[in-house]
């Protein structure tokens, strides 16, 4: 007797542990090619490949190719109010632009639509670490690179912090 075998179109399980951020990327481009975007770097890169000035009164809304290509696609913009005519001159440009990001023609065409532009929020720095008391400072001056000093500054000021803390009790 045969055993049963599962269809060739299911992804083969594991019984491994994952991430969540292992398959968020997955779960993102399964939403993004539904509703039109070959890659999701359109949406969070928009600034940087129509520059900041045409990003805060635009956004990508999708991306539409003809059936079975991807390429001569059809992007459609959301733009704020009155700043419609002047993105409708320079559709040229913004064709350019995402096709040079693209690596390829992927779009022949812009569409654009009047509407309110949502643009989200802009990460916060995270704020200073503590500071790193003098006796576990000393071997972290002579590193370079700041931003690894950083790093291990933080790191070693939340190694001290329960030590401290012990400290103070005794």
């Amino acid at each position: 007797m045969r055993k049963p075998t599962a269809p060739k179109d299911e992804p083969k399980r594991s019984n491994r542990l994952r991430q969540v951020a292992e398959l968020v990327p997955d779960v993102g481009r399964v939403a993004f090619r539904k509703f039109g975007f070959v890659q999701s770097a359109v949406v969070r890169r928009w600034s940087e490949i129509v520059g900041e000035r045409y990003a805060g009164v635009s956004s990508p809304e999708s991306i539409r190719f003809p059936r079975g290509e991807r390429s001569n696609g059809v992007l459609s913009l959301v733009v704020q109010g009155a700043h419609a005519p002047m993105m409708q001159h320079i559709a040229p440009e913004i064709m350019e632009r995402v096709n040079r990001f693209f690596g390829y023609p992927a779009v022949a065409k812009v569409a654009i639509r009047q509407g309110e532009v949502v643009r989200p929020p802009r990460p916060v720095a995270p704020p200073e670490p503590a500071p790193v008391p003098a006796e576990m400072g000393e071997s972290l001056r002579a590193i370079a690179d700041p931003e690894l000093r950083a790093v291990l500054e933080g790191l070693a000021a939340g190694v001290a912090m329960p030590v401290l803390k012990l400290g103070k009790i005794d």
